[in-house]
């Protein structure tokens, strides 16, 4: 009798699972446990796999940026020995009024990169969502070509077409406008718009290619009940194709306010921030400071700010995209 118990008791052990009074199989513990162990097997195997991806992003980016944060807190001219600022760097931000000056063309730049392209862009994909639409693909890819062309192509392009003896000017002198010519880029007054022309030009392209998209994902049904509960043409578009393109609004305008907040290359390579300081960027501030006068300490800060304010952009965009579903 014993060796018959102890041979029960053995299977019992042995056996992976058992039946429940509702017939449903009731897994051992050592089941269990082997599955926990496979699955942290497979969550560390996975970290191993990032870790060469991990370290390069932390040495390429992480560590520069500490260092920069570190910097902001002194005055060091990239050569003799840095000196403790404090936050110094950080009132100068605000307090400097060339710094002020160049935040205000921050935000008038702000209108032109971002807004003005994304306004045009989901005008110009309305317009052409439609299938039926006639030359719509080669609309398309003449507004795009822009994003195809590197900001220093870009900014030399515009820079010959502002040009004194420009096509610009050849065409206003050509339809008896010639009072209106001038060095656009030279004029204290005219040189801003200039930029932010070229500007919402570079941007309309991505900003109206990101709307069609869309714009095709909107199921034809929708219109069509729009139209039988009487909208018009602007009806339409705020109630169905607006909120249709609630998801490429918040990248358009991630990615336009990001440019506009860090513009640099097309400013540097036509103006260099002047004529005097009538079109002066903070990054170009950076630049200014980091190698011509180095400061290296106040272009960290400014560095850091630019960096903060790009950051809390983004989220506010993605935080408003959200709300709104």
């Amino acid at each position: 009798m014993a060796t018959l118990n102890e041979s029960r008791a053995s299977e019992a052990a042995a056996a992976p699972a058992t039946a429940s009074a509702g017939g449903e199989a009731v897994h051992t513990p050592r089941r269990t446990n082997r599955a926990r162990s496979s699955s942290g097997r497979r969550r560390w195997l996975g970290l191993v796999y990032l870790a060469p991806a991990l370290l390069i992003y932390a040495c390429v980016v992480l560590l520069p940026a500490g260092q920069g944060v570190n910097l902001s807190f002194y005055h060091w001219d990239g050569i003799t020995a840095a000196t403790w600022a404090g936050v110094e760097n950080y009132t100068d931000f605000f307090t400097d009024p060339t710094l002020r000056q160049a935040v205000g063309h921050t935000l008038f730049f702000i209108v032109f990169f971002s807004f003005l392209p994304v306004v045009l862009g989901m005008t110009s994909a309305a317009l052409t969502a439609r299938k039926d639409t006639r030359g719509a693909g080669v609309y398309r890819w003449i507004i795009f070509l822009p994003q195809v062309l590197t900001p220093a192509v870009v900014a030399v392009v515009w820079k010959q077409i502002y040009a004194p003896d420009g096509p610009l000017n050849s065409v206003l002198s050509a339809f008896g406008l010639g009072g209106l010519t001038r060095g656009w880029l030279g004029d204290f007054a005219w040189a801003l718009p200039a930029l932010g022309l070229a500007g919402t030009w570079g941007a309309f392209g991505l900003c109206m290619v990101l709307f069609a998209a869309g714009a095709q994902n909107i199921p034809n049904e929708l219109y069509d009940a729009a139209r039988m509960d009487g909208a018009g043409p602007l009806r339409e578009f705020f109630t169905v194709t607006l909120p249709g393109l609630r998801g490429q609004l918040a990248v358009a305008l991630t990615l336009t306010l990001l440019g506009a907040i860090r513009v640099f290359d097309i400013v540097w390579l036509t103006t260099k921030g002047g004529p005097g300081t009538s079109t002066i960027t903070p990054s170009v501030v950076l630049y200014k400071r980091a190698f011509s006068n180095p400061d290296v300490g106040a272009a960290c800060a400014i560095g850091v700010v630019l960096a903060v304010v790009a950051l809390i952009v983004s989220l506010a965009v993605v935080k408003l995209s959200e709300g709104d579903d």
